[in-house]
Order: C-alpha cells, then structure tokens, then sequence
C-alpha cells in the first residue's frame, strides 16, 4: 500500500466515501492537540482489499485503515489485531507504522477501524517514482534492502512481543494448508482440473516444524518504502496478515509476488502492469532466495513446496475477491477477470510442484 503524497493519492472514490464531519469531530475529541485547520481526506487507490485513507487537519497528517465494504470473510480484515500488531512491532521494527488510535465504534466510518503515523518515502510498484534513476544498481539495491529487512523481521525475538498471545507456532504449517483449502471450497465458482492434484500435493508434502520467527505473511515489494537514495526501507506495510510461524512461508509468500521478466503473461500482468522487479538489476528468485539463506543461516531446501503453497495462498485470495465480484458485493471491474488469473496461479504451483 503506498502512502506517498501527491500522485498516490486521489479524490476518495464514490461508494467508499466516509463522514468527514463525524470523523472530524471524533478525531478532535480523541487526539490532543490537532490545528484549528480544515479536515481534508484523499484515498490510497492501490490495493485489492482494505480502505485506506489519508487525513490531514494543517500540518497534523495519518492515515486511517478499515475493512472493505459488503461482506468479508471469517476472520479477516481484522482491525484489531492489525493495530495490535503493529503496536507491538513498532518499538523493534520502525518500518512498521506508529499506531495512533483503534476504535470498534461502528457508528463513525461503518466498521472498526484504526489510524496510524504517516511515513513518507518511495514506493515502487508498477512504475518507477518520477524523477528516480532506475539503473541496475539502484534496482539490485532494493532488492537487497528487501532481503535484509526480511531477514531482520525474523531474528525479532517474538518472545519479547505479546504476538504468541494471538499465534499458534505449533503445527503452522499443516493448518496453513487445510485453512487455505477450506477457503478455496468456499469462494470456490469455477471448476479448474488442476486443483484437485494440487491440494493432494501439498497435503502430502508439508515440511517438518522448523523454528518459529515473526512473520509479515504480505511481503511484497509494493507494500515497502524507502528513503529518497534507496539506502534504508522507511516503511512496511500491510500487516494484517502478521503471526508467529514458519520464516520460510514468508520467504515464499514474498517469492510469489516477486515477478521476473521471462515469467508467463499472466502471472505478470494477473494484478494489472508488471511489477518493477521485471527490469534488469532486479534479483531473481533463486538469487532472492539463495541471498536470504546466506544472510539468514537458514536450510532453504523445501522451498519447492514454500513456493508452490504461496501461489496457492495468493489463487485462494484472488478467488475470494472474485466470489465477491460475482455475487455482485463488490462492482469494481479490476476484479473481473480474476478467475483467468487464479486458474494461472494454480497451473503455476501445479508446475512447481512437478518439477
């Protein structure tokens, strides 16, 4: 989610408009010291999921974050547990977002909801910001910060955060799997013959418990900031997935969405434009991955089936926004070829899977 002033934010779109005036008042009454100065709200257009929104009263800026409209799915877009979790990372993790407030008063934008600080930096996502020197340098610089910040978030001692009080580090794995099913059946419209062989696949080749660490479960280049000379990640977003479990779903999570240039159509351009990560400096996967054992010290050798699940995990999520599109709960065309791109997914890790 990029939080970017100027062209990452637009006008709030119609339909997802909030209350300013009774969020105004609600803000004013919950947060000392805001500037006698109008309330002005904009939208971040990026994402397939939660609202966010940014707010602005004089110099006083945050950005609010709540669920998507109509109905969600058990469990998720759960506000706050997101706040809580950021609210625990924040003091060993500073990209992640200082929270301010969370409040489940439905009454004031519709649902809970919580607000957060700010960041200000680069987001790289389809395209490269205006006026940033996309050498290969610069893109093998990003990709190394990306690896590094990954390895970070997982030496995080999460015996020193409360995050076990809502994770089950014991068997993550093997309820990763049959969760992730549950839901496919569920948001399930078309029938794709390559599913069937594929959950017997992963059913049958999960990997033994390994240690436990903080993981993201979201790391995606697009969910990063950086300072303005690519040194330093300023901000990581998109936490809402966040748990103690295994480090080596993470790592491939985050290889899913990671896109090469000589990777199929579809998986490239099933979110809309390729990611930047198709452009020359770019790690690849194996390089991303080999980079990440290094720095880390860790086995990477069943990343096979790490792999294979993250582009299961991302068809099942793709699935259920588009279950919504096709129940008529969301009418937003981005959405409309989603099930082209789930079948893309599923041969993919099917693929994998074989090799």
């Amino acid at each position: 989610m990029s939080y970017k002033i100027g062209e990452d934010t637009v006008p709030v779109r119609k339909g997802e408009e909030l209350d300013n005036d009774l969020l105004e008042r609600y803000l004013r009454a919950k947060i000392d010291g805001l500037p006698e100065a109008p309330f002005e709200m904009l939208q971040f257009p990026a994402g397939h999921s939660n609202l966010t929104y940014q707010l602005k009263i004089g110099e006083w800026e945050a950005v609010l974050r709540r669920p998507p409209l109509g109905p969600v799915a058990p469990k998720a877009h759960d506000m706050k547990r997101e706040h809580f979790i950021i609210s625990e990372l924040h003091p060993h993790f500073p990209p992640a977002p200082k929270p301010i407030l969370f409040s489940d008063d439905v009454t004031i934008v519709g649902s809970p909801f919580f607000i957060m600080e700010r960041k200000h930096g680069l987001v790289f996502d389809t395209s490269f910001p205006e006026g940033f020197e996309a050498t290969e340098k610069n893109c093998r610089k990003l990709s190394e910060i990306m690896v590094d910040k990954l390895v970070e978030l997982h030496s995080i001692p999460y015996q020193e955060t409360r995050l076990a009080s809502i994770s089950k580090p014991t068997g993550f794995i093997e309820r990763q799997v049959e969760g992730w099913i549950s839901r496919y059946l569920r948001a399930k419209t078309d029938e794709i013959p390559e599913v069937e062989p594929l959950l017997k696949w992963l059913t049958g080749h999960i990997p033994s418990q390994g240690e436990a660490t903080i993981i993201h479960y979201d790391y995606k280049l697009n969910n990063a900031m950086f300072n303005e000379d690519v040194t330093e990640m300023v901000g990581l977003f998109d936490w809402e997935m966040t748990t103690v479990g295994d480090p080596l779903a993470d790592l491939g999570v985050a290889m899913g969405y990671w896109t090469e240039k000589n990777d199929p159509t579809m998986l490239k351009t099933g979110l809309g434009k390729p990611s930047v990560t198709v452009n020359e400096g770019f790690m690849t996967r194996k390089q991303f991955i080999e980079a990440y054992a290094k720095k880390s010290g860790r086995d990477v050798s069943d990343i096979g089936f790490y792999l294979t699940f993250a582009y299961f995990k991302l068809a099942v999520i793709c699935q259920q926004i588009y279950y919504r599109y096709q129940k008529g709960q969301t009418n937003d065309p981005r959405f409309s070829h989603f099930n082209s791109f789930v079948r893309s997914l599923v041969i993919h890790g099917a693929s994998i899977a074989e090799r």
